[in-house]
């Protein structure tokens, strides 16, 4: 199983950018994907969340602004930004909850991080 992410770049303040990040290999199940951050200097941080049955959850410092979805068919998860501030740059990583073919639970796994940077 393995987790590919996309869609970073540079964008200035108030800008908007979609990361996507999809899964792949022998899955049978996907529990919940999210997205998470870690800016310079800081803590690695949980941005969004959503569950297999669509339940959402955001930081405070995102909502509002951010929205997450998934396709569950497709096993994906995107990331879509709005009024992107500069406190915003970092490296954002998605995450799944994934149970492969002929495994008896979900194993954590993340993507291989993608950079946002927001700046004029």
């Amino acid at each position: 199983v393995q987790l590919q992410a996309s869609g970073g770049g540079l964008v200035p303040p108030g800008g908007s950018l979609r990361l996507s990040c999809e899964a792949s290999g022998s899955i049978y199940q996907i529990d919940a994907m999210a997205w998470y951050r870690r800016a310079p200097g800081k803590e690695r941080e949980l941005v969004a969340r959503a569950s297999s049955s669509g339940r959402t959850q955001y930081s405070d410092s995102v909502k509002g602004r951010f929205t997450i979805a998934r396709d569950n068919a497709k096993n994906t998860v995107d990331l879509r930004l709005n009024s992107l501030k500069p406190e915003d740059t970092a490296v954002y990583y998605c995450y799944g909850q994934v149970q492969g073919s002929g495994e008896y639970y979900p194993r954590e796994y993340w993507g291989q991080g993608t950079l946002v940077t927001v700046s004029s």
